[in-house]
């Protein structure tokens, strides 16, 4: 007797976009399935704000490295107290640069690539975590509600930084990019976005100043071009990326006309010298929330917000708020986009083959799938992924390093 027939997998994805090679920067990539920078928590404590990443990180990024693809490290911090969490490395001193030259070389040894992120996360850090020392960010507006110490962000508001020290922080994201490529990664992704440091200079509900840095969009958007401008010059422009959210609300970040206000910084990235010009730009989609779902989010954007003019907004006209004019104005000075935010087996390749973005940044199927990009290419299922140990769990293997790769199941005959 024969057995009951077999209920259709998910269809490979070989033939599709995502599976045809793409160069970015210096890289040549197999594919354009990449792991997005996920934090984790789970560098080993060195000392007081010094965690090193240690065996564990090597396993997880090892395991998810695949032949000429790309892998985007968890935020790390660019100078010691930069980070807001604990579990979270940095790129700073003679241990961290050890670790993660132990991660790129397993990276490696399997033909991969991997990109350092660095930040700062500026009002997103408690003094707890920074021995004491007060927060500094664009302006003096704390974050609403609780730090991960369990203080109450207004009793220890930030204070503006000085232009002294914006630009000695400006040098200090070049400085770790130096000891990045030291480290053995292939480039560095400044992080922009999700409102950290250099976010928290662009949404002007967060910058208040009134000087060079502030105020008009053009002020606002100093910093991270400084930011990208002198890392670029550190490392070569064809090693760097940085990753936006215009559309983020996270952390207290809500900018009155992201359409506009990203369409002057991503005509400012186009217009760089090249020299000074990043190799991509990584955006987050405006559908992507931490609190609210996808209709949630969009509905709360589009109450005030408005398409820009112009060509670019044209293929947009029917829902205002999208990265596709963003990425238009990029493409004119060839710079490649990168796509994150809620993508999955059914929309990925799509994206791609829209030419809406280059490359499709995928988070939490890729945190439970070592081999993502086979599993997408051969059309096999995925494992679900675990909520509850995205920042940390006991063990920290769990969630972290136990994920299985795909293993086929033996065939049962019926009787």
């Amino acid at each position: 007797m024969a057995g009951a027939p077999s209920v259709p997998g998910p269809a490979p994805l070989k033939d599709s976009a995502l599976f045809k090679p793409l160069k970015l920067g210096r890289l040549e990539l197999d594919h354009r399935v990449c792991q997005a920078p996920l934090t984790r928590m789970r560098a080993r404590k060195e000392s007081d704000g010094i965690f090193v990443p240690c065996d564990l990180n090597v396993e997880y990024y090892k395991q998810r490295a695949n032949r000429g693809g790309f892998q985007l490290t968890e935020a790390t911090d660019i100078c010691h107290y930069a980070g807001g969490y604990p579990g979270v490395p940095g790129i700073f001193s003679p241990s961290q640069i050890s670790g993660w030259k132990k991660v790129t070389d397993a990276v490696h040894s399997k033909g991969g690539f991997i990109f350092c992120q660095i930040w700062h996360t500026g009002r997103a850090s408690p003094t707890s975590f920074r021995n004491g020392q007060q927060p500094t960010s664009s302006s003096n507006i704390p974050i609403t509600g609780k730090a991960l110490d369990g203080t109450e962000y207004s009793n220890n508001p930030p204070r503006p930084m000085t232009i002294d020290e914006i630009h000695s922080t400006t040098k200090e994201f070049a400085a770790a990019a130096k000891r990045a490529l030291e480290a053995g990664f292939d480039g560095v992704e400044i992080h922009g976005a999700n409102g950290y440091l250099i976010d928290q200079f662009l949404h002007d509900n967060v910058n208040r100043r009134t000087d060079s840095y502030g105020g008009f969009v053009e002020n606002r958007c100093r910093f991270p071009l400084e930011v990208i401008k002198a890392t670029c010059e550190a490392i070569g422009s064809d090693r760097v990326g940085i990753r936006l959210s215009p559309y983020n609300y996270f952390q207290d970040t809500k900018d009155s006309n992201p359409n506009k206000h990203w369409a002057y910084l991503c005509a400012q990235i186009a217009s760089l010298p090249e020299t000074q010009r990043p190799a991509y730009v990584h955006m987050v989609e405006p559908r992507f929330d931490e609190v609210l779902d996808e209709q949630a989010k969009m509905d709360a954007l589009a109450a005030y917000t408005s398409p820009e003019s112009g060509v670019e907004a044209e293929a947009t006209v029917k829902n205002p708020n999208s990265l596709v004019p963003f990425r238009r104005i990029l493409a004119r000075g060839g710079v490649k986009f990168l796509a994150a935010g809620g993508f999955n087996r059914d929309n990925a390749a799509l994206k791609v083959e829209t030419d809406d973005a280059d490359a499709i940044i995928f988070g939490r199927w890729y945190l439970a799938n070592p081999d993502l990009p086979k599993r997408l290419r051969e059309g096999l299922p995925l494992n679900q992924y675990d909520r509850s140990t995205f920042y940390g769990a006991n063990p920290p293997e769990k969630g972290y390093t136990d994920y299985p790769f795909f293993e086929p199941q033996p065939i049962v005959n019926g009787a």
